[in-house]
């Protein structure tokens, strides 16, 4: 499950883009961990809704 946490930048177009975290199964390793991307507000359901 991912999860959406607002980012704040020191720019005014910060408030723009959302930190959204996902988790990955690492290939090398098998164990699952956490990406982190900054996506603007109108990707957030489109970046989720697709397979990494």
């Amino acid at each position: 499950m991912a999860k959406k946490v607002v980012a704040t930048l020191r720019t005014s177009s910060g408030k723009d883009f959302a930190k959204v975290y996902r988790m990955v199964k690492s290939p090398k390793t098998g164990a699952y961990v956490w990406k982190d991307t900054m996506v603007p507000n109108d990707g957030v359901k489109e970046f989720l809704a697709k397979q990494s």
